[in-house]
């Protein structure tokens, strides 16, 4: 039996949506990561809530807008976020194979607190990567640095585990937006990346999307192919079209169906355009 199906088998949660090895589930992440069988997946990318709705503004395409995104965005206090972030990091941390890594993405607001629990939780660090956005929007107040980049944690279950690094494709592989990057040389921990171009979001848009370019390197530098990937927040599924472009396996999960439906259509979009590539 493939190791997805088997996977899948455990929970008894009947999927939002599946697809070949594109699967969805409506529920809160810690539900479904205590069915999983421990030791199971390869990679997992989280992008939790940064708990920012809180009544602000901020300013997007020239114009102010609210940052409330919805209850799940919604802080409960330090020790109710941090309670938040250490218990999805546990499960996780449970279900990942010996040498899987685990990538989380933040804001200030959110990635010092999901750092600590980290490290309180015993997994080994590898890398911090900052993500610079050419094209940031610009501070309202003027009283501060424009935020410009986002902070992605990259660590290994256990320290003495063998974690993948795709080191050769990081160095030697076509990065041609990304003027950080110098060709032929190591790619370092600061990525040069736009957010979502305007095609990624025409379906409608998640408020915190992450461009596909982005997870598009983190799996190809830290997954093989067939391998399983989890996302245990994965709004519109960005994670899971780069798996489905990638040749990887993905199991997707959120708690907003308007986001798992918004995952859907982007999941079919893109099988439209690669069977008609195949059809060329």
């Amino acid at each position: 039996m493939p190791a997805q199906k088997k996977i899948l088998n455990n929970i008894k949660d009947k999927p939002y949506f599946l697809k070949d090895n594109f699967v969805l589930y409506k529920n809160d992440c810690l539900k479904i990561l205590e069915q999983l069988p421990e030791n199971s997946i390869d990679m997992i990318f989280a992008d939790p809530p940064y708990n920012l709705s809180n009544g602000g503004f901020t300013v997007h395409a020239g114009r102010q807008v609210s940052v409330n995104k919805g209850d799940w965005d919604k802080s409960k206090g330090f020790n109710g976020d941090y309670k938040f972030h250490y218990a999805w990091l546990e499960a996780c941390r449970r279900v990942l194979k010996p040498g899987g890594t685990l990538w989380v993405s933040g804001t200030y607001h959110s990635i010092y607190q999901c750092g600590h629990a980290i490290q309180a939780l015993g997994y080994h660090i590898l890398n911090d990567i900052a993500w610079f956005k050419p094209n940031a929007s610009p501070n309202l107040s003027c009283r501060f640095f424009t935020a410009s980049h986002e902070t992605l944690i990259w660590v290994r279950k256990e320290k003495t585990g063998k974690h993948k690094f795709n080191y050769g494709l990081m160095k030697n592989g076509a990065w041609p937006d990304d003027f950080i990057k110098k060709p032929n040389l190591q790619m370092r921990s600061v990525w040069a990346i736009n957010p979502p171009k305007n095609g990624e979001k025409k379906f409608g848009k998640h408020p915190t999307q992450k461009p596909i370019d982005l997870l598009v390197r983190i799996i190809l530098a830290s997954t093989n192919e067939n391998d399983i990937v989890l996302d245990p927040f994965a709004g519109s599924s960005t994670t899971g079209l780069a798996c489905v472009l990638n040749n990887r396996k993905f199991i997707g999960v959120d708690t907003e169906k308007k986001y798992l439906d918004l995952s859907k259509k982007r999941f079919k979009d893109l099988e439209r355009d690669l069977n008609n590539k195949l059809k060329i």
